[in-house]
């Protein structure tokens, strides 16, 4: 018998983490948290059910419960549940295509509903790519700036870029060679600072190294790529900030977080995967009931 791995019901907490302080919501968004919380489904409340139904690996849970969710359009956000969304159309209203507009897995139900999209978030969609290129007089370039996949095209028509669009261009993982030529466009000032979006760029840790200086540590701090800049730089991160609050949902800062319980953000903590391992314990039991 095998198993499947990336279900998150093979799981269980870290010896670390303090099962008595959970917080159901924030569990409810958690990948891994599927086994607790398949267990413990009278202890959620409206506000955990919207959580769960953003949650990828709960799609089978949910299918038992659709009399629990009271906002479709949020459980159709998950990139698992396109065979339910396909059968229950109807149940989306002007703001619902709004939303699956901007969803990848959705591209084959849009394509067929271009009448029904928004452009705005169709312009970020990764996978709408073909369609864009046969609508660039309906692409919004700001919202195109942050699509990954849109590279070649941006790079062809930088001139149509405002200020937004570089703003929003700083989150692009694959724009980073594009950035790194445009550094002189990037506005760092107190109020108006590109660089708070850069920080959280996973793919822009070399330009970052280079600009400590203009890191915004707060941003920077739910990087995953940056744990060995925040291991040498803790005493820059503010306890009573936000700094904290995005460290506590970096799944590669459990090395930092499992030192520090006492500057956690538990609402945070609960919905960060890497709180869980492997459950091998299940997992035999599983394979030999």
């Amino acid at each position: 018998m095998s198993l499947e791995l990336n279900n998150g019901k093979y799981m269980k907490l870290h010896d670390w983490v303090p099962f008595d302080k959970v917080i159901w919501t924030s569990l409810c968004k958690n990948t891994n948290a599927i086994s607790i919380l398949e267990k413990n489904l009278d202890k959620l409340d409206e506000g955990g059910w919207i959580e769960l139904s953003r949650n990828p690996n709960a799609v089978d849970l949910l299918e038992k419960n659709l009399d629990k969710l009271v906002h479709w359009h949020l459980f159709f956000s998950n990139v698992n549940a396109s065979h339910i969304l396909e059968k229950n159309l109807d149940k989306l209203d002007e703001e619902g295509w709004i939303e699956l507009s901007y969803y990848p897995y959705a591209i084959h139900i849009l394509e067929k509903n271009l009448d029904k999209v928004c452009w705005y978030y169709l312009s970020e969609n990764p996978n709408a790519i073909p369609i864009l290129e046969k609508n660039l007089d309906k692409v919004f370039w700001e919202t195109l700036s942050l699509n990954p996949n849109a590279i070649h095209i941006l790079e062809k028509n930088l001139d149509k870029l405002n200020k937004k669009g570089w703003t929003v261009m700083c989150q692009n993982p694959n724009a980073i060679h594009i950035l790194e030529k445009n550094l002189d466009k990037l506005v760092h000032e107190i109020e108006d600072n590109d660089w708070y979006w850069l920080s959280q760029n996973p793919n822009a840790i070399p330009i970052l190294e280079k600009n400590l200086d203009k890191v915004v540590w707060t941003r920077l701090c739910s990087n995953p790529n940056a744990i060995h800049i925040l291991e040498k730089n803790l005493d820059k991160l503010d306890d009573d900030g936000f700094d904290w609050f995005w460290l506590s949902q970096n799944p590669n800062a459990i090395p930092i977080l499992e030192k520090n319980l006492d500057k956690l953000d538990w609402r945070m903590l609960w919905s960060n995967p890497a709180i869980f391992e492997y459950d091998y314990e299940a997992m035999k039991n599983a394979i030999y009931k």
